[in-house]
């Protein structure tokens, strides 16, 4: 029975989303359902229209219609069914999860909706202005259409600060210079209170503990200038309390380490340094490690922004559960030019050791298939310095399958790997100051991969990184490598698969460099951070550069005997992504690279090499399937365990994501892109890179549905090739869903 209400449960669903269901046929014949609302805006003539203020206005048009998802008011069909059955337990179901009440003409509050639109332009300045409103009815539906007339709006004159013998009228003269109020700008409360929020930060800057926007008055004048004009004048409020008129100073400065609020009989150790006092029990956190990271000091004059610093700063360590900065505010009177705060950080570890463990059933778009293990170990707090330490062990295991002519090819690959992050600069001289955002990490890595390909052949790859990591400002990242040695050993060749070396000196040239030791740096640029940004960018930089220290040193084409790779590498990805409604994000993705080998080297090295098509790229296409340019399958030789990969890549993505229901996401996408070599090669016709790069590219398109739970994003993504560019010239474009693939991926493609 169960499973019989299931499937109608789910046939339900499936018949609304697919339109078969209108809500329309259960409108009651003396009601029209409200489909929404329009406003047309004219100005006074003259006047330019102020940007956005379309859409400011059209948002406060109520109320909302009923939502519709694929063009389906499936909400209020569901709500229909219950009106129709009302005793059915599954239908009930229904309504509760996904069901909306009907929205007619008749809730319309027309007067209201014109008052809400006329109060909004005259905080914008509009006084005085005509607003009509028209019913547009239909047979079942109805729409409202809102005519607007401004009048010409009102003009600042002169912005000026009232005087006064208090001292903080004059730190706010300071800042006049920088008003958001200029002579002939428009009356805008927005701009006021925006113009507020300046003066209070900058007044709390400068010591100001209890100082408040709204102790800020502002008076506007009409009388004493022309038509339209009016001048604005600034004073605090007459019955401010005293308090709030005077600067703040830190008194003292203590710190807890090891704070635990139900370990109050604990005996505490006391270390003095540098004007601040530290109370630990024990030795939990070094106050010499711990000193850097906090930029309050004793004397200084309060400011909040130090205080957010000093907070970043602390749980950037990832060695504290919470930062608590608590000012204690000492007794005044009036005869007090200033106030005193007593500061107190309280900083409750995480627990110190952690283990975690990770299995996977990885699936990828090459038919391999298999399940992967992994282990890692961390401690928060190494040496009591905040030092982290990662040690973690993997092992996975694939296999191909679901295609005939591969049956049997096998993939075994363990790892383990061990890291140990700073939060400081370990370098020669003085940087205190140098990073106001952030303290830079230093992070040393070592570990060792073995991979075992089947019958082919056995890696065993080491790789040592040395290097600093941190952050410019809120959207800026960056990190550099100086030292970063990659050792590659073939252990062992199967006669198979030398013979395919042996066929491909491509291939065979990217498998003898051993031996990568170099410079790697990246930097981003991330606007996402930004919530509220309704346009943002995306943009990461990286460079990796190869072999110039070992050759100047010692050249030649070996290093202690074995061989390196000499080149240069760099690719920028940039994205834009752009917000609107409900969750609905346009993002558009441009990613170019290239690399060259020279000197020592003649091809990249194999794990250098670029390369396009899988979930993560072009998805009508399988995992690194694409080029070199118009290089076919065919010409490799050899079947598709082996990745085909390049010098250079050019990849260009439009995706449009938009909201199904609660944590179910949909989109639609274009992708297109392909991979070169920068030389020709013989034995890879046409991958070469030429003007005619354009006409190579491989392109894509599809749908794709997300389970988006907090951030955590399973994706499944079905695209067909729309262009194949190993196909002849003039036979390229071509449509066949049979040649469809279904990418399942973790996380969103970029």
């Amino acid at each position: 029975m169960k499973h019989k209400r299931w499937i109608y449960i789910s046939s339900m669903i499936a018949v609304c989303l697919l339109g078969s269901c209108t809500a329309l046929r259960y409108v009651p014949d003396d009601e029209q359902l409200y489909t929404g609302g329009e406003v047309k805006l004219h100005m006074a003539e003259g006047e330019k229209k102020p940007k956005g203020l379309d859409r400011e206005l059209a948002e406060l048009l109520r109320p909302r219609p009923n939502k519709k998802i694929l063009g389906r008011r499936v909400g209020l069909t569901a709500h229909y069914l219950v009106e129709q059955d009302k005793d059915d337990f599954l239908v009930r179901f229904i309504n509760k999860k996904i069901g909306e009440e009907p929205v007619y003409l008749s809730d319309v509050d027309v007067s209201r909706t014109i008052e809400l639109i006329d109060n909004r332009l005259e905080n914008r300045g509009y006084f005085g202005n005509v607003i009509d409103s028209e019913e547009k009815v239909g047979k079942r539906k109805a729409r409202m259409s809102y005519t607007v007339q401004t009048q010409r709006p009102y003009v600042l004159k002169d912005y000026t600060l009232s005087t006064d013998c208090l001292p903080i009228y004059e730190v706010i003269q300071e800042t006049m210079e920088e008003t958001l109020l200029e002579s002939g700008s428009r009356f805008d409360l927005y701009v006021l209170t925006a113009e507020r929020e300046r003066i209070d930060t900058y007044l709390k800057s400068k010591g100001y503990f209890n100082f408040s926007q709204n102790l800020l008055i502002f008076e506007a004048d009409t009388n004493q200038v022309g038509d339209k004009e009016f001048n604005l004048y600034l004073r605090l409020k007459r019955d401010a309390p005293y308090a709030s008129l005077v600067p703040y100073q830190i008194r003292s400065l203590e710190v807890y380490p090891q704070y635990v609020i139900d370990d109050k009989n604990a005996e505490m150790d006391t270390v003095f340094l540098d004007s601040t006092l530290y109370i630990q029990e024990g030795v939990f956190f070094k106050p010499k490690r711990l000193k850097d990271h906090i930029v309050l000091r004793e004397g200084q004059w309060y400011n909040p922004q130090k205080s957010k610093f000093t907070s970043r700063r602390l749980s950037s360590l990832n060695t504290y559960k919470y930062v608590n900065i608590d000012f204690i505010e000492q007794p005044i009177d009036k005869t007090d030019a200033q106030g005193y705060l007593d500061t107190k950080i309280y900083l409750s570890p995480l627990s110190k050791r952690s283990l975690r463990a990770e299995v996977q059933a990885v699936m990828q778009s090459n038919n391999f298939t298999g399940p992967a293990l992994s282990l890692t170990y961390g401690n928060r707090n190494l040496f009591g310095g905040g030092e982290k330490l990662n040690v973690s062990a993997s092992v996975g295991y694939e296999a191909q399958i679901l295609n005939g002519s591969d049956e049997g090819l096998t993939s075994a690959q363990l790892g383990l790997n061990a890291e140990v992050i700073f939060p400081r600069l370990i370098f020669p001289g003085n940087f205190q100051g140098r990073f106001r955002y952030s303290v830079p990490k230093t992070k040393v890595a070592t570990g060792v991969d073995y991979l075992d390909r089947s019958s082919y052949y056995r890696l065993v790859s080491y790789l040592n990184t040395f290097g600093y990591t941190w952050r410019g400002n809120r959207r800026v990242r960056h990190q550099i490598n100086p030292i970063s040695i990659n050792y590659v050993n073939l252990i062992h060749v199967s006669e198979e698969f030398q013979e395919i070396l042996d066929e491909n000196a491509y291939l065979k040239g990217s498998f003898e460099q051993q031996f990568i030791a170099g410079l790697t740096y990246q930097f981003v640029y991330n606007e996402l951070v930004d919530s509220e940004d309704s346009n943002a960018l995306l943009l990461k930089l990286n460079v990796d550069v190869a072999g110039n220290t070992i050759n100047l040193f010692e050249p030649g084409e070996e290093f202690i005997g074995i061989a390196y790779a000499q080149y240069a590498k760099a690719d920028i990805d940039l994205q834009n992504h752009y917000r609107w409604g409900r969750s609905n994000v346009l993002v558009g993705r441009v990613f170019a690279g290239v690399g060259y080998a020279y000197g020592n080297s003649v091809t990249l090295p194999y794990s250098k090499q670029y390369f396009s098509g899988g979930p993560y790229s072009v998805r009508a296409f399988r995992i690194r399937s694409l080029g070199p340019g118009t290089t076919s399958p065919d010409d490799f030789n050899t079947d598709s365990f082996f990745d085909q990969t390049g010098d250079i890549r050019l990849e260009a993505n439009v995706e449009h994501r938009f909201p199904i229901v609660s944590i179910l996401k949909g989109a639609w996408f274009v992708d297109a892109g392909n991979v070169w070599l920068v030389r020709d090669n013989p034995d890879l016709p046409g991958g070469k890179f030429t003007a005619k790069f354009l006409d190579e590219l491989g392109v894509g398109a599809g749908v794709g549905l997300r389970v988006d739970i907090q951030g955590f994003v399973i994706r499944l993504d079905w695209a067909t090739p729309l262009k194949d560019p190993t196909l002849p010239v003039g036979d390229r474009w071509t449509f066949d869903l049979r040649d469809s693939i279904l990418n399942f991926a973790i996380g969103y493609s970029f």
